[in-house]
């Protein structure tokens, strides 16, 4: 019987749907600043982080998510802070209890913001992040 051992190095692309490509490209470089590398004829890709990507596609028919969502993760509370004021303020959107930061894009795609103080996410940080930010790790 052959065995394979495999190792997963990381999520490479999240990929999500909308109804107008044009609104959710002008949507995710205004709320998350995202680079955009790519772009085709109803889709677009962006940069998130230093190896992974968004993928929006464009579809006539959206289907709603329950439990299903990607998480972003930003520097700091002021990040997140600022994250939170601009989907509220400028787009009405509502945060989605119990969490810091979760909400509902225009069309539907549930998304989670946190940033890298919180604990439960420091093992998944590149160390030189963890420094840059200031980070200490307890020793209790």
């Amino acid at each position: 019987m052959y065995s394979m051992s495999v190792q997963v190095y990381g999520c490479n692309h999240v990929a999500i749907e909308v109804d107008d490509i044009k609104k959710a490209i002008a949507f995710y470089q205004d709320v998350f600043n995202l680079e955009k590398l790519d772009r085709g004829e109803g889709d677009a890709f962006f940069k998130l982080g230093e190896h992974q990507f968004l993928a929006i596609f464009e579809v006539k028919k959206l289907q709603p998510a329950n439990m299903r969502h990607f998480g972003i993760m930003v520097r700091d509370e002021q990040q997140l802070a600022e994250v939170r004021k601009k989907i509220t303020g400028k787009y009405k959107l509502k945060l989605e209890p119990p969490f810091r930061c979760d909400f509902r894009d225009p069309w539907g795609n549930r998304i989670q913001v946190v940033d890298l103080h919180d604990e439960s996410l420091i093992w998944l940080l590149p160390y030189r992040e963890v420094q840059k930010a200031g980070i200490k790790l307890s020793t209790d």
